[in-house]
This record gives structure tokens, sequence and C-alpha cells, in this order.
């Protein structure tokens, strides 16, 4: 059955004026003014994104602190109501399993729940002769992007082991992402944070200032560029980071940047909260000032920016975070987003001014379906494309509230914030899973099989 969408604005191409669309089982069949089809959707008004892509999510995860609040269908029911139609979680290998293993366990959590179609980058934690032989056999199960962590001892990869990985990643298409943060430096002012008396959140920041992670991206790129390889900077949150992006670049190095909402939005005055309020916005890296918060939005002016994800990372306040109560080392790391990005992005960036409709279907759809082998099903509206589309109604309005979330995590760091836009209607593979804000078809999502990574031309 053919379904026609009238009259709305295309983001991606907003300048030619309100344009048809036609699908036709499940893709995207014409573009252009469209007489008649078996089912028609009036889209006067509205514009028309490309569903979102959120490359930055940890649903079903365990820290070993804290179990997150949301699985794949909680989170990814989250997602769709905000217009996201395609995830790509963090699957994690533990110490002494193997990387197959580690992407077996994320199909058993993901497959029959999730809302939206979804992919996995794949975290290396334990790299030896064996996971290096797997490297092969990861990429023809459609995973070719990777995570390091240079923080986190569970997690952390030492140089020498980050640069064979590299080598690796490289050789088969793929492309590594990096959570860069000095964890020695962390560690040490932790415990300098506790010997002067300080246990409350808000020390969180201050143990994890932002040359701890300008000093960590300045050598991951170093690295990088020994290997010779492109790699990927995720949550990038300060000035100073962006400025040792800015001279790898200079020599030559091809780096993809990662930033998220939250250190676009909100600022280090979080830490100031009454009692233990500020818990809430313990994540790492922590929010930092409004002069970082300046960079960023520069750095997405610039182009030295190019997605904006989430970093999902749930965990309910009055249960989980409170574990910390009494250090606040203990307070599980992240903070919820998934659901409320592309509101976010189009109050605090298209309507104020610093991007356009276009820019943001870039930054969270286009350049991410680039970047991780997703595209042209992915991340864009052109005849044989996946049918992933959001209507989006502009002159919506209202304010964020825990009370009224669908993510599964009892608060929300945006509490308050008035935000203008949603998400009408969207559409997943050409099947309408939302309807006027509420999610009417669950469990739809499939997993994707992706091509090669690192390359957003």
């Amino acid at each position: 059955m053919s379904l026609l969408i009238k009259g709305a604005i295309l983001a991606t191409n907003p300048e030619v004026g309100p344009t048809d669309l036609l699908i036709d089982e499940g893709v995207i069949s014409g573009i252009g003014q469209i007489r008649t089809a078996d089912q028609i959707v009036e889209a006067y008004g509205n514009i028309i994104f490309p569903g979102f892509i959120d490359a930055h999510t940890h649903l079903d995860m365990d820290t070993g602190k804290a179990h997150t609040s949301d699985d794949f269908y909680t989170g990814t029911k989250a997602a769709l109501v905000g217009g996201t139609t395609t995830i790509i979680d963090f699957a994690t290998q533990e110490k002494g399993e193997s990387l197959m293993d580690a992407i077996k366990v994320w199909h058993q959590k993901a497959n029959g729940k999730s809302c939206t179609d979804y992919g996995f980058h794949l975290a290396i934690t334990d790299w030896n002769e064996q996971t290096g032989k797997e490297m092969l056999f990861i990429k023809d199960i459609g995973v070719t992007s990777f995570k390091v962590y240079m923080a986190y001892d569970a997690l952390r990869v030492s140089d020498d082991i980050l640069f064979e990985i590299l080598q690796a990643v490289d050789h088969i298409g793929g492309i590594v992402g990096c959570h860069c943060e000095n964890g020695d430096l962390v560690k040490v002012l932790t415990q300098a944070q506790k010997d002067s008396g300080h246990f409350g959140p808000r020390a969180h920041a201050a143990s994890r200032p932002d040359i701890v992670e300008s000093e960590a991206i300045g050598r991951f790129l170093d690295i990088a560029y020994l290997a010779g390889t492109p790699v990927h900077i995720v949550h990038l949150s300060t000035q100073k980071g962006l400025e040792a992006i800015e001279r790898a670049k200079e020599r030559g190095q091809i780096v993809y940047v990662e930033t998220c909402p939250q250190y676009l939005i909100l600022d280090e005055h979080a830490y100031q909260l009454k009692e233990f309020e500020s818990a809430k916005y313990v994540l790492s890296p922590p929010l930092r000032t409004k002069q970082d918060q300046q960079a960023l939005w520069q750095g997405i002016h610039t182009g030295l920016i190019q997605t904006i994800s989430t970093d999902h990372c749930a965990f309910n306040f009055a249960t989980q975070k409170r574990q910390g109560l009494a250090d606040f080392s203990e307070i599980p790391n992240g903070i919820p987003g998934i659901e409320h990005r592309p509101q976010l992005i189009y109050t605090y960036g298209v309507d104020k001014g610093h991007i356009s409709l276009k820019q943001m279907a870039e930054l969270l759809s286009t350049k991410t379906a680039k970047l991780f082998g997703l595209y042209p099903a992915k991340g864009t509206i052109e005849v044989g494309s996946d049918a992933d589309l959001v209507i989006w109604n502009p002159n919506y309005e209202t304010k964020l509230s825990s009370t009224t979330q669908v993510q599964s995590v009892d608060y929300t760091p945006y509490e308050g914030l008035c935000v203008k836009g949603r998400a009408e209607y969207v559409f997943l593979r050409g099947e309408q899973v939302v309807k006027e804000g509420k999610v009417i078809n669950e469990r739809k999502g499939q997993y994707l099989f992706r091509g090669p990574s690192g390359n957003i031309e």
C-alpha cells in the first residue's frame, strides 16, 4: 500500500518549499508534486526530517555499581517519541570475554524488544591475540565501529594496546571512538577531593577538570597520528579539547567529533544545587562552563563537530544515584537524554539561530549515518532510502518534565525547560509508529548490518 505525505518542508532541502513524499514498500519512491496514493497524510505547515539517529546510548548496561534503568524496550520507545528511529548502542566486552560473545549478549538484550532500528559499536576492553583474530568476523556481522576508554580501570586500555586496536580496526574499514579522560589523573584528583573532606556531588566536577579531557584527547590523537588512522572523539565537552582537535586537523589528521545536548545547554551551575540534588548531573565528562558551551556551538558552526548524540545512560535518582550519598565517587555516572534530544536541539539550536534546519538534519541524522555505514539507507530523504521520517510540528510548545516523559527514569536533567517543536508523526521504514506524539506501534526495530565506517563525505 502506498503512502503519500503532502505539503511539508524538507529539512534537508528547505528552500524548495512544500513538497510531497511517496512511500512504497518501506522506502521513499517519489519526491515532488504527487497527486494520489492509497493513503494520504496532510503535513502542511510542518517540517520533514530524516529519522534521527542516536549513535551513543547505553541501554540495559551493568556498570558494576548499578544497572541502567532503561532497557532496549523502554529506551527505544522513548527515542521514538522524540523522532529517533535508529540507535547505535555500545556492546561492551567483559574482561576475558571474546568479542563475538559480547555482541551475542547485546543481541539478546535487543532482539524483539527494540522500537527503533539498531546497531552496535563494540567497546574493546580486553585485547589479545585471540581478539585480534576475531576482527574480520566482527566486520562480517555488520559491526564496523569500536570504542576504547582511557578512563575507568575495568574498561580502559593502555596506550600500546590502543595503538594496536587502531591499526586492526583501520584494516577492516572501521573506526575507533574514544572516551577521552586521563584515568590516572581522575583517580588522583578524586582522592584529593576526599582527603580535603569533599564527598558531595559537586566534587565530581572538581575531580575531572577540563585538562583531564584535553590531555587525553591530545594523547589519543597523537597515537592515532602514529597509527595513521582516522578516529572519532565522543561526547566532547571542553574548549581545550576542541583546541587539541584543531591542532590535529591542522597537521592533516582525520578526526570526527561528537558532542551532546547537555554540554550545549547545561553548565557547571548544576553542581551548586542544595543537598544531594546535584547528583542528578553526575556524568562523565561533567558539565562545563558557559565559555565551553560557546566554544562547542562555534565548533558546530565551523564544522569541527559533526554529530550530536546523547550518551543516554539513565539511573534513578531516588534509588540508584543515592548509592553515592556519602561518597560522590559511588554515584552511578550518567544522565538520561534519549527522548528529548531533538526538541532541545531544535529549541536551542534552530530557534535561537545557532544552526539551520538543514544543519539539524545533518547533525542528528545525515552525518551520523555516513560516519557509521548506514547511508544512504538511513539519514537522508532520497528516492530509494528507507522511509524513516519525522513530521515535525514547529509550533508545538511544552515544558519538559519527568512526569510526562517516556524514558524509564524518575527525573530529567532538563526539568522545566521550555521547548519548541515535537515529532508529531514518525514513520519507521514506511510504517507509522508515532501519531500525535504517542507511540502507536512498538517493537518494530530491526538489527542493522552496517558497511564500512569512518568517512563522512
